[in-house]
């Protein structure tokens, strides 16, 4: 608050008087005045600008036309995450493998969903199972391997049913104690579908049977709907069960696709009703006669060679010499192989916990009976303590199941859109709308879908959203290893350096050949010898 001063001055004082008065007021407020220093005392900078401005104006001192005014800090979320730890995500915690970095919380993100599962919090799931949806390139199959197998050293499992590509093979060949079962190519290798497998711990016996009867009753109608390209009668129902039930007692409980096929050829018909049912065995025969003698044979029409290894690492069953023989027999392939992985390791009494990897998963969804088995094994893979990681490119591949419109495509996209564990990795623009009306995801997510790098993810378990840069955390181990693309290589670059060729370098990329005597006359020697023989 500035200080004032109030004089009174007499009425009947002179001008010389009044002036005096004046002079001791001054002289007494310059008394009251602090003590000049110069800026060196004060700890002040030197000003900056000489003239008008600065000390110039007044000795020793420096004016600020205005008050200083200091812009706000600016920063981007991403960084003001690290200031404020507030701002950072919590994660999942450290329960789990490390799969990648959280780029959001800046921390390593651990995920096992079984962790996942048993987590009471609001950061819990309710599913085991896990979408992985991306394009070609984008880092799909390398984090998926990284999770596999960095779950195994915490006790999981990783089973493949069918390896079109052959790629999980050097993986299993890479751990100690994984099991390849090699289908095709001369291995002799055959796997029987229709396999009983293991007894259930805690079962009746009659819900066992019912079990294992199901099972091979879906088996068998998959095939039949997936070739056909259609569902089946009910006359065709009827003669497939009887087929299968026949067979049964035939093998004494040993099934197999070649005994089926025989009995289908070979049905009673002495009442009206078995010739009804012998008239329903005809397309279902046709059929299966390509396991017997045609293309897919000696792969899965007798009893099974082969063991499954209930204590190995990781199992894979490699398919990929079966896949050059067209689509269907690569979907019957892989229907056949599922179903033998199924009767193997649906035991809960085992109290073994697996990765179910289903490379090309949409193959597993090409008819109503295959959709409904599906479904039904994705609901009780908690039951089983398994958790099926289902691979697809992208959305539009579930458009191959069924027609526009239809209950099998329908039911296709909500198979899907129900698995509440999904990794979003880097898609097309195309995919924009599947995303958004099929997966519901929200638009700003879409769009940072279409702009991941390759390895990035997004996660979404349960309610929340993970940002996961994985191959932060990969060695060079697992990228020589996981690495699907080794067979592509850059094509030649241009070189920056200038490179001058001297002449001799020039005759010897483009050698001049020596003209032979019949050739003489057709040189630049020859035309001149010409030209002077005839001017002389």
């Amino acid at each position: 608050m500035a200080r004032r001063t109030v004089t009174f001055t007499p009425g009947d004082s002179t001008r010389r008087e009044r002036r005096d008065q004046r002079r001791q007021l001054a002289s007494l407020a310059r008394a009251e005045q602090p003590a000049r220093s110069s800026r060196r005392e004060r700890s002040l900078p030197e000003p900056a600008v000489p003239g008008p401005f600065g000390p110039g104006l007044v000795e020793g001192g420096y004016w600020n036309l205005a008050k200083p005014v200091l812009p706000p800090h600016q920063a981007t979320s991403q960084h003001l995450a690290g200031i404020y730890p507030f701002v950072a995500d919590a994660g999942l915690g450290h329960r789990g493998p490390i799969i990648g970095v959280d780029l959001n919380a800046d921390a390593l993100w651990h995920f096992s969903p079984w962790e996942a599962y048993v987590d009471t919090s609001d950061r819990g799931t309710f599913s085991t199972n896990i979408l992985a949806l991306g394009a070609y390139r984008s880092g799909k199959s390398g984090v998926v391997k990284i999770l596999t197998t960095r779950s195994i050293a915490f006790g999981h499992q990783v089973v493949v049913p069918s390896d079109p590509k052959g790629e999980w093979v050097a993986v299993a060949d890479a751990i100690p104690g994984g099991t390849v079962i090699r289908l095709g190519g001369g291995t002799g290798a055959r796997l029987n579908p229709l396999d009983r497998g293991p007894r259930r711990l805690g079962s009746t016996d009659e819900a066992h049977e019912q079990m294992v009867k199901q099972r091979r009753i879906g088996t068998l109608i998959a095939i039949v709907e997936m070739t056909l390209g259609g569902r089946m009668s009910a006359v065709e129902h009827a003669a497939i069960h009887d087929a299968l039930d026949r067979a049964i007692t035939a093998t004494n409980d040993e099934p197999t696709l070649r005994q089926v096929y025989e009995e289908l050829g070979r049905p009673p018909v002495e009442t009206d009703h078995e010739r009804r049912v012998a008239e329903g065995a005809v397309q279902p025969r046709f059929v299966l006669r390509r396991f017997v003698d045609g293309d897919l044979s000696g792969l899965f029409e007798d009893a099974s060679t082969v063991e499954f290894d209930q204590d190995a690492p990781i199992v894979v069953t490699d398919t990929s010499e079966l896949f050059a023989r067209g689509e269907l027999a690569a979907q019957l392939t892989q229907v056949c192989s599922t179903a033998w992985i199924q009767a193997v390791i649906s035991d809960r009494a085992a109290k073994r916990t697996r990765y179910v990897v289903r490379e090309e998963g949409w193959r597993d969804m090409t008819s109503l009976t295959s959709l409904q088995m599906f479904q039904q094994w994705l609901k009780l893979s908690r039951h089983y303590g398994i958790s099926n990681i289902v691979i697809l490119h992208k959305m539009g591949d579930l458009d191959a199941v069924g027609d526009e419109q239809s209950m099998e495509r329908a039911l296709a996209y909500s198979i899907v859109g129900d698995i509440e564990n999904k990794f979003i990795f880097r898609v097309n623009h195309q995919e924009q709308t599947h995303l958004r009306e099929r997966l519901n995801l929200p638009a700003p997510h879409v769009e940072m879908a279409r702009q991941l790098r390759k390895g990035e993810f997004l996660a979404y378990i349960g309610q929340y959203s993970y940002l996961v840069d994985c191959f932060a955390t990969s060695t060079a181990w697992e990228y020589e290893l996981f690495k699907t693309d080794d067979a592509v290589t850059a094509a030649d670059r241009d070189d920056p350096h200038l490179h001058l060729l001297e002449p001799d370098d020039l005759e010897t990329l483009w050698p001049q050949p020596t003209p032979t005597a019949v050739e003489t006359d057709a040189a630049v020697d020859g035309w001149l010898a010409t030209v002077e023989k005839e001017m002389s």
